[in-house]
């Protein structure tokens, strides 16, 4: 797994740990550290955790490659 692959699924984590936070008690956690919801770093956020999220739908297109011991 690629440094890129990681970070996107860090990315893709926090975001749908901050889903959870709205779905269960209405706080968006990417909103209260960064200025609201439409402050520009908010926004930043967002898109980069989107972009993540896009990026691994190509982890499940991938071919699995098993470490050589």
């Amino acid at each position: 797994m690629s440094s890129i692959d990681r970070i996107a699924l860090i990315l893709v984590i926090a975001g749908a740990l901050n889903w959870l936070l709205v779905g269960l008690f209405r706080y968006d956690l990417v909103a209260a550290l960064f200025g609201g919801e439409t402050a520009m770093l908010s926004r930043i956020i967002y898109s980069l955790i989107g972009l993540a999220g896009i990026w691994a739908i190509s982890l499940l297109a991938r071919p699995r490659v098993e470490n050589e011991q």
